[in-house]
């Protein structure tokens, strides 16, 4: 397919469903893999209803957003509405059914969920941006569609009207969902992490790191062994402030530390928190709940609506926030509460140059270097890594070349690749890469300008001698001791590079 096909959209849709007599093609087809249900559902099985097609891919952060509004309109209408995804591979690795189903486990995902990694309902629908939504009426037509990320109270309100329609014309058959089953079939994530994210160091701590538990909800401080001192978050999602027992966090997947402080990207509440250490009381820095648009100008952060912060680095009173959802880098000023655009225009690609004519694609990791005044970040949509010098505020990329270009390729950095990374670290004239989707870490040697693996041989030293899945968090203690978050196995992996050898650290 043309690669403008696949051209994903960030801005909330604004077209409105319709209402054309078009018969819906069958979404039951011997290519697709289901999951979520016991079977392959069929429209004729899902008349009486109205069936929403949720076109996704498990790397979009903009479909992330959608999730929410879905799951409050099968809240409101459980017997008359039926959402099944139709998950539509960006990568290679996304094809994968074991990736596919830790993401649907780890985004909460209940409904129905079909692999179209062929695109053949995604052509059928006439779909070319994720996210996209389809509308099928009780009859079997197709009544229009939605691109982009809709919003929630115009597509409930939407939603609410044509069921009242349609149950005064007697269309509607209510009854439960045929086959679907919850995603978390009561089979517990193994071990004390539910999909960690990212690991960083507490400075002066004595070897204390903290780690960010989304699929818990918390953060935990561990010691140099692993061994857990502490945990931060009720265990259950909200958004709350107070002492570590009863202020509550959702999904957070990026963090970072100062001697006082733990800083945490809270993620699924599009906001910044701070946890003091010495009391362990959190506070909101940054963020109101709701999902914000481009910064394009200094506001006040606590007015200031984020959008999926995703990674943070400290310098002092600065809080450097890796904001996915609007593909931007934003830098809070703590000491002054203000919020203010970095780098990134809010267009999705990958566009060198002056910070705020910059376009970056989804940041997800961050790494600073404060001698040098570089700010490396983790461009994930694009499979890159770049950086911000921080001094003439100039974005420039050191490995990737497009939305869709990505690979497992060592080399040079202009041919080298990268598959959708999401945690990056430095030592040594290094940045390490937590290469998500090629499902290891990578190593660009800054002197020789290359790329290699860091794990190009090693002894395995424990009984748990499984290759990483799908990391998200890399940290360097030194030159020879690489801490990887390993995510879909939820635990953390400890390299040791002069010794060669691998372990699992903590579980």
């Amino acid at each position: 397919m043309d690669d403008d096909s696949f051209l994903p959209q960030d801005e909330p849709a604004e077209q409105a469903i319709e209402t054309p007599r078009v018969r819906a093609p069958e979404i039951d087809r011997p290519t697709l893999e289901w999951f979520n249900v016991d079977a392959p559902l069929k429209l004729a099985d899902l008349r009486g209803k109205l069936v929403i097609l949720d076109f996704w891919s498990s790397c979009c952060i903009n479909c992330m957003h959608v999730l929410p509004t879905l799951k409050t309109v099968e809240a409101a209408y459980p017997d008359e509405v039926v959402v099944i995804g139709v998950h539509s591979p960006k990568f290679a690795a996304e094809q994968r059914p074991e990736n596919l189903r830790a993401a649907i486990r780890r985004y909460g995902i209940e409904h129905p969920v079909a692999n179209d990694v062929n695109f053949e309902l995604w052509r059928e629908y006439a779909v070319r941006a994720w996210p996209t939504l389809v509308f099928i009426g009780p009859e079997g037509h197709v009544m229009g569609q939605m691109s982009g990320e809709p919003d929630a109270e115009r597509l409930v309100t939407a939603v609410s009207e044509l069921i009242e329609k349609w149950d005064t014309q007697e269309l509607l058959s209510p009854s439960p969902s045929p086959g679907q089953r919850p995603a978390d079939d009561g089979t517990a994530e193994p071990g004390r992490f539910a999909f960690p994210g990212k690991l960083k160091p507490v400075p002066n701590g004595g070897g204390t790191w903290a780690l960010s538990d989304p699929g818990h909800h918390q953060i935990v401080l561990l010691d140099d062994d692993g061994g857990e001192l502490q945990r931060f978050g009720t265990g259950r999602a909200g958004f709350a402030d107070g002492d570590a027992g009863r202020a509550a966090f959702n999904t957070p997947q990026g963090l970072a530390a100062d001697a006082e402080a733990i800083y945490v990207a809270d993620t699924g509440n599009h906001a910044v928190r701070r946890i003091d250490l010495a009391s362990g009381k959190a506070i909101t820095l940054a963020g109101t709940g709701e999902r914000g648009m481009v910064v394009d100008e200094d506001e006040p952060s606590l007015a200031s609506a984020l959008a999926s912060p995703w990674d943070l680095e400290v310098d002092g009173d600065l809080v450097y926030i890796a904001n996915a959802g609007t593909h931007q880098l934003l830098r809070l000023d703590v000491g002054a509460r203000v919020l203010r655009p970095l780098a990134g225009n809010g267009g999705e690609d990958i566009i060198d140059g002056a910070a705020e004519e910059a376009q970056l694609a989804q940041p997800s990791g961050l790494a600073l270097d404060r001698a040098q005044q570089l700010l490396y970040f983790a461009d994930s949509e694009t499979s890159s890594v770049r950086v911000v010098e921080l001094a003439s505020r100039e974005v420039r990329t050191l490995v990737g070349e497009g939305l869709f270009d990505f690979g497992w390729d060592n080399g040079p950095f202009q041919l080298a690749r990268l598959q959708h990374p999401l945690g990056l670290a430095l030592t040594d004239n290094e940045v390490l890469v937590a290469d998500s989707y090629n499902q290891k870490a990578r190593v660009l040697d800054l002197a020789s300008r290359r790329v290699s693996d860091l794990d190009d041989g090693y002894d395995c030293a424990d009984d748990v001698c499984i290759p990483p899945a799908e990391p998200a968090g890399i940290w360097a203690d030194g030159p020879d001791r690489v801490l990887l978050v390993d995510t879909n196995n939820h635990r953390v992996l400890e390299y040791l590079r002069t010794e060669r050898l691998y372990r699992t650290w903590t579980v």
